[in-house]
């Protein structure tokens, strides 16, 4: 794992970069707590199946924008290389933010798995490690360490590059998993996935009742207890305010101040059956769509 920490070293690594098609890239980020954090290192890894660290570059950026403005420039702001990261949303804020192109999250690629292929109690990256890379051991205690502090420690150094490794292993099993959420569906069992349909849905349905039941005990609660937060939930009031108005009042409204409110609405079937043939002098503009709803059949209640 070659940790560069000459510039002109770091900017020829890149130059290099920029003909990669996919890279796997970490960050450590000092004073990450205070209102000014500071980049501190930028690992990058090109090769997914290297498992040895050969091909992980730990990019030393400690208080060097300059080298950072010329890693967002190249790498991070190039729509044609793929950049894939963990908690992206985290690493953008110092590298790019918004205008990144062509991001890759592996939290948001496990989020979007069904949990039946992918049964973990969190997303976190050492929890992926683990059950899908069978990796073991993981230590992420230098993750809150001193990384404004140099030199580096040699544990620092080996945390910042396995993160490389584990991500990219991680990223590859997903994709493996994902391939399997959206299988071919003219050769789909429609008989088992019936089955397991039927199973989820009374499931869901039991659970979706307790949730409930749940959610008006946990309110009642913490306002006859003036409890405003909890450390898994905040109550919160609001009030909604809706404005109605006879439709005649407002058309005429409309006409006598000359208001422009030319704007299409869209026409019930109420609405359609009380114009009834008037409909006819109407130009109306009709957007068709076929759309398709899976009713379950109600099962029969034994008596």
């Amino acid at each position: 794992m070659p940790y560069l920490t000459n510039a002109s070293e770091i900017n020829a690594i890149i130059a290099k970069y920029t003909q990669a098609q996919t890279l796997w890239i970490d960050t450590e980020v000092a004073d990450y707590k205070s209102r000014n954090p500071r980049l501190s290192l930028i690992q990058v890894l090109d090769d997914p199946y290297d498992m040895s660290g050969d091909r992980v570059h730990l990019l030393d950026v400690l208080d060097r924008p300059d080298t950072i403005a010329e890693f967002i420039e190249k790498i991070m702001l190039n729509p044609d290389i793929e950049k894939v990261f963990h908690n992206a949303s985290y690493d953008l804020k110092l590298l790019g933010n918004k205008r990144a192109k062509n991001i890759t999250c592996t939290l948001e690629l496990a989020k979007s798995i069904p949990y039946y292929l992918l049964p973990l109690p969190n997303y976190q990256l050492k929890t992926l490690a683990i059950a899908l890379c069978n990796f073991h051991n993981i230590d992420k205690q230098e993750q809150n360490s001193d990384w404004g502090k140099r030199p580096l420690t040699e544990e620092q150094i080996d945390y910042a590059y396995l993160d490389c490794i584990y991500l990219a292993q991680v990223h590859l099993k997903l994709l493996e998993l994902q391939s399997k959420t959206s299988p071919d569906p003219t050769t789909e069992d429609l008989v088992l996935l019936g089955e397991r349909y039927t199973q989820v849905e009374q499931q869901s349905q039991l659970l979706n009742s307790e949730l409930e039941h749940l959610q008006e005990r946990i309110k009642k609660a913490m306002q006859a207890q003036n409890v405003s937060e909890t450390s898994y939930c905040k109550l919160t009031s609001y009030e909604r305010k809706t404005v109605k108005v006879a439709f005649a009042e407002l058309v005429r409204l409309v006409e006598t101040q000359g208001i422009n409110l030319d704007f299409p609405i869209t026409l019930t079937q109420k609405l359609q059956k009380d114009l009834g043939e008037n409909l006819e002098q109407l130009s109306v503009d009709i957007d068709e769509t076929t759309a398709w709803r899976l009713t379950p059949k109600n099962q029969e209640s034994d008596i």
